[in-house]
């Protein structure tokens, strides 16, 4: 199924700016036009990525949405990794998974970039951004990097449900930076790194 008249009828988000869309309003618009099957998609991708949720998407029928979740835990491996080694955690420990990421991870934790540069794929831009101290700058530079890994799975998928999903999380990007305050960002930092001291998972 395809989705011309809703998409066209979409206003145009642009990286950095508010978002033209309420969250309210493009729920509403997508629970009505979406199909059952695709509806079931986007409720895989409305919901926090934690261990649970995480198995899920990994095994959605969608390609799309399988290959969103695999990148989201590949991007917050190498984070969570990073921060391992500036406190002195036990990256083993942290690191989920058992894909060709996390197993690098784990065993290449001694080296500068974990290895990383053997896999295909930019993880220097993740590793650069993950030690970067300015917190915020930190994960805007991460959604930026979010925003162009769904602008080229979705750059020829015309009208396609694709488009609508990856519009769907750009919307939800741009509306946590406008809420999201210098202070609430540390909170959310400090509690990753409190977990990790408990020897608590960090999700995804």
């Amino acid at each position: 199924m395809t989705y011309e008249y809703l998409l066209a009828g979409l206003p145009e988000l642009k990286a950095g700016s508010d978002s033209p869309i309420s969250l309210e309003k493009l729920d509403e618009l997508l629970d009505e036009q979406l199909s059952g099957a695709d509806k079931q998609l986007l409720d895989l991708l409305r919901v926090p990525i934690d261990e649970v949720t995480l198995e899920q998407g990994l095994k959605a029928k969608n390609r799309f949405v399988r290959e969103w979740f695999a990148f989201n835990r590949d991007m917050n491996n190498v984070l969570v990794a990073q921060i391992c080694r500036k406190h002195g955690f036990d990256v083993k420990q942290q690191v989920i998974g058992e894909d060709e990421v996390a197993e690098q991870l784990r065993t290449h934790s001694n080296q500068k970039d974990f290895g990383l540069n053997e896999l295909p794929g930019d993880y220097q831009a993740i590793l650069a951004l993950a030690q970067i101290e300015d917190l915020m700058a930190r994960e805007k530079g991460m959604d930026a990097i979010r925003f162009e890994w769904l602008h080229d799975r979705t750059e020829f998928d015309f009208f396609s449900p694709e488009m609508v999903f990856a519009y769907y999380l750009e919307s939800v990007m741009l509306h946590r930076w406008s809420l999201l305050t210098v202070e609430e960002g540390e909170k959310v930092f400090r509690g990753m790194v409190a977990d990790m001291k408990k020897g608590v998972k960090l999700d995804a």
